[in-house]
């Protein structure tokens, strides 16, 4: 078992990896390749969810971050605490993972775009990966919006 199985997988540098909700033995095998954090978007969802990721993440010692993101209401406050956790993450690898690594993918390209100095084709060509071929307006429409208080900032 291997992170790499987790579903719709990225690798975004050395430290940083995201994908969808990943099983049990995928979360053993993060702790296994040496991960130090786990950030979950998704919500709570008995058909996605594992029973207790939070308590399975801490047993194999890792930190969770929980940040549940509305598939149908993203806020610019979940946006914050995603940056909020991200400036705190302990030394080491994070996963970041959702359901099916869309909310992820669109949360990292805005925060590579305002910390990392991504261009907005980059943070596009790295949202495409997953993203391509989707329509979701209510995501479009945040992540314009998102993007409009990146480049005033």
């Amino acid at each position: 078992m291997s992170t790499k199985e987790i579903y719709n997988y990225i690798k975004v540098s050395d430290q940083i990896i995201t994908g969808g909700q990943p099983t049990a033995d995928q979360l053993r095998a993060a702790a296994a390749e040496g991960f130090t954090a786990v950030i979950n978007l998704a919500t709570i969802d008995a058909h996605y969810s594992l029973e207790d990721e939070a308590g399975l993440v801490r047993s194999l010692g890792m930190a969770y971050y929980p940040i549940p993101v509305d598939w149908e209401n993203p806020k610019e406050s979940d946006f914050a605490s995603f940056e909020r956790t991200m400036s705190q993450l302990p030394a080491g690898k994070t996963l970041i993972h959702c359901a099916a690594n869309f909310r992820v993918t669109a949360f990292y390209a805005l925060y590579a775009q305002k910390h990392l100095a991504w261009s907005v084709a980059q943070a596009e060509a790295f949202r495409a990966a997953i993203w391509k071929g989707s329509d979701y307006p209510v995501w479009e429409q945040f992540i314009a919006q998102m993007r409009a208080k990146i480049v005033l900032s």
